[in-house]
């Protein structure tokens, strides 16, 4: 049964609001916390704007080109407001967001309440109801945006943890939209769920898409038995019959994995390229040609499994088991949300084994661990992919983990290795990955040894079984399977 969400609260220092929506001319709205580009100083590049990296933009913007798309989204700068323009066959809405906003709706509630709660509180979520005012009063702002956007039964694709209140204020907007929504992360089961204390009006602000999309079938199930024991729901198979107050059935909402992928013809094409290949080469040379290199790529995110990978590595040296001179790890941990606590307590727990462990085991000619605190273009991404032999990939908890199918892409010769945490979505499809538990530091070891040391027919036949799952199931065909079920379900319920 729908549960009615409050009145947003004025705040102070509060960005302009959107003015109340009218129908727009756009046949397909997407709707995510951040618009698809990012500003350049370079004022000769178009307008100072240039696409976002990334599988989602890579995936919609075909469809935004053929279907008159719009994109809705924060444009990255806090306390400006700025026209809605045109960049590369999309409309970008820009949303406001004042300072105290993003402090409070996308530092605080979106990613010190909800990514720790939703990734099976690794970390301790914190709950403030100022944090949760603020994501209410964010997503209606959001909503409106859409909804003034959208044509007259437009489709409009919500994305992600931030956004969840959108789809029933669209709904309570615009009635005649089609509405979908896909979470990015995991959904966490009632039993974890239960601690938010605003949890019936998250889940009856999916309810208002007709479509939630989740990563994993686990995902789906539990979002499924929350919407039965906090909202007590009628549901049946993966549907959910949306009430009213007044007991009348509004609409029915559907919940199924499709789980995201990778724009798979980017990546070989980009691990076929002579240039590339040429400094992945350079990259081997660069490590004193070690006989493996490992690789580990990550966000510096607590719930990626750094410091498990790296006391695993470490104790392999201490060991013997492995050597400086014959191995070596690189470890990428791009920056991520330096201004929460936890974040940058951890930067500190990362440095610091690093650190012991280089100061511990380095030579002269060799490094222990190579480790990187940066973000890098695809294209030396894709070379790194091709230098190592050994990738790792331990996370504690991830929605899918995108870098683990990025690797299996680029190896185009079939070979190299996966290790795989089986908390990642990917482990789903990428069954023929070395999967461990992060968590068992002995089971990791003995994994890591054995990628080190598989035979190149197992080696091959199991890179090669992943990436047929990989190329059959690329990131264009996630989003026409998302949006065909979308345009059946809504034509489903309307009948």
């Amino acid at each position: 049964m729908g549960v009615p969400l409050p009145e947003k609260l004025q705040p102070k220092n509060q960005a302009t609001r959107s003015p109340k929506p009218v129908h727009g001319t756009s046949d397909f709205v997407v709707v995510s916390n951040r618009l698809p580009v990012d500003r350049v100083a370079d004022e000769q590049s178009d307008a100072g704007w240039r696409r976002s990296p990334g599988g989602l933009v890579t995936a919609l913007a075909p469809v935004m080109a053929a279907r008159d798309g719009a994109w809705v989204g924060w444009h990255g700068a806090p306390d400006e407001t700025l026209e809605p323009f045109h960049h590369e066959n999309m409309d970008l809405i820009p949303v406001p967001l004042s300072g105290d906003e993003v402090e409070l709706y996308y530092e605080g509630f979106s990613n010190s309440t909800l990514w720790p709660l939703y990734h099976d509180v690794i970390a301790p979520p914190e709950f403030h109801r100022t944090w949760w005012d603020a994501y209410r009063r964010v997503n209606r702002r959001f909503a409106e945006a859409a909804a003034g956007a959208s044509a007259r039964n437009a489709t409009v694709w919500v994305q992600d943890y931030q956004l969840q209140l959108v789809p029933r204020y669209l709904r309570q907007l615009r009635p005649d939209l089609r509405i979908g929504f896909f979470n990015h992360i995991p959904f966490p089961p009632p039993e974890i769920f239960a601690q938010l204390p605003w949890r019936q009006s998250i889940i009856d602000g999916l309810l208002g898409a007709d479509l939630i999309g989740f990563q994993r079938p686990n995902d789906t199930a539990n979002f499924l038995r929350s919407a039965r024991r906090f909202l007590g729901a009628s549901v049946k198979a993966q549907q959910v019959h949306v009430k009213e107050p007044d007991g009348t059935i509004s609409h029915i909402a559907r919940a199924e994995p499709f789980p995201i992928s990778i724009d798979v013809g980017q990546i070989q094409k980009l691990a076929a390229d002579p240039e590339i290949i040429a400094r992945s080469k350079q990259i081997r040379e660069d490590l004193g040609n070690p006989k493996t290199i490992l690789l580990g790529v990550d966000r510096l995110d607590y719930t990626k499994g750094i410091t498990h990978r790296l006391k695993a590595y470490g104790e392999l040296l201490k060991d013997g088991a492995i050597t400086v001179e014959d191995a070596a790890l690189i470890q990428i941990a791009s920056p991520s949300r330096e201004r929460v606590e936890s974040y940058r307590l951890l930067r500190e727990d990362v440095e610091g084994m690093v650190g012991r462990l280089n100061g511990q085991f380095d030579t002269i000619q060799n490094t222990a661990i190579r480790y990187l605190h940066h973000s890098y273009p695809v294209e030396e991404m894709v070379a790194m992919y091709l230098a190592a032999d050994v990738m790792l990939v331990t996370a504690l908890r991830d929605g899918m983990n995108l870098v683990a199918k990025e690797y299996v892409a680029a190896r185009n010769d079939n070979t190299g290795a996966l290790v795989l945490s089986e908390f990642t979505g990917a482990a789903d499809q990428l069954k023929q990955a070395l999967l461990i538990n992060p968590h068992d530091i002995d089971g990791l070891k003995a994994t890591i040894v054995r990628a080190i040391n598989l035979p190149k027919a197992e080696s091959s036949r199991r890179m090669r079984s992943m990436r047929k799952q990989i190329l059959a199931h690329d990131v264009q065909r996630w989003s026409e399977d998302f949006l065909t079920t979308l345009q059946v379900e809504a034509v489903r319920d309307d009948g």
